[in-house]
């Protein structure tokens, strides 16, 4: 009907049967970026926060909530995972972070949405725990930046203009 495979022939949601995909290892990489005022990121980088390490985290968040995707997004199958890494960098023309996620699987389903989920998830604990100091905080450009193994093959996101 929509050609959307989590869509059946009557209109209705459905879970993707992947059953018979063959099993191989697929790859994901997500970005994604907090904006904060400079005082906050200078907290931040002196380690002073009075809720301790901010970064260390917002990484084992990501890294969590990764695990839980398919509680959190409801068609999303349950993988074991066998990669996840979060990581934070500092923005180039703005002032905040970066945060990227690179995840793996070797399954019969693609791992797109955990990253997205370990990157926004990431972001969102940085904002819980900063939020005292900076109520203005801005999450954006949430992206998939990479993807790897499966039918659909290689897809790889322009990133020239950013940071």
């Amino acid at each position: 009907m929509s050609g959307l495979s989590h869509i059946n022939e009557r209109g209705e949601a459905q879970m993707v049967d992947v059953g018979d995909k063959p099993i191989a290892q697929r790859n994901a990489r997500a970005e994604g970026r907090i904006e904060m005022k400079q005082e906050t990121l200078d907290l931040l980088r002196s380690g002073q926060t009075k809720k301790g390490d901010v970064i260390a985290t917002a990484r084992i968040a990501g890294i969590m909530a990764t695990k839980r995707t398919h509680d959190l997004i409801p068609l999303c199958h349950q993988l074991a995972l066998s990669k996840v890494d979060v990581d934070f960098e500092e923005l180039n023309e703005r002032v905040g972070l970066r945060v990227t996620s690179e995840v793996r699987v070797n399954g019969q389903t693609g791992v797109e949405m955990e990253a997205l989920t370990a990157v926004t998830v990431a972001c969102l604990t940085l904002y819980d725990m900063l939020k005292a100091v900076d109520r203005s905080m801005v999450i954006a450009g949430v992206r998939v930046i990479e993807k790897s193994g499966g039918r659909s093959g290689h897809f790889e996101a322009d990133t020239s203009g950013d940071n």
